[in-house]
């Protein structure tokens, strides 16, 4: 049998209906606390597939020269 529960100031308080004498002892294996990601250690930014997939291009330059190009073109459209 299993029955789900909260640790709370001291006393395990059952989530659910408990099919128990009243004074029954039990046994309690709380569950590891798992962590968001399954535990599984965090994907460094070098190891996603887009890392690196402009490293070839000649027209981008230095990232921050690339993005302010492409900023000032949305304020300032060029004119032909």
């Amino acid at each position: 049998m299993s029955i789900r529960a909260v640790y709370e100031n001291g006393v395990f308080k059952p989530l659910e209906s408990v099919p128990l004498k009243e004074g029954t002892e039990v046994e309690v294996y709380p569950r590891p606390e798992e962590k968001a990601n399954g535990g599984k250690r965090k994907k460094s930014v070098r190891e996603l597939g887009a890392y690196g997939m402009w490293a070839d291009r000649d027209d981008i330059g230095e990232g921050t020269e690339y993005v302010d190009r492409i900023r000032k073109l949305r304020r300032e459209p060029e004119v032909k």
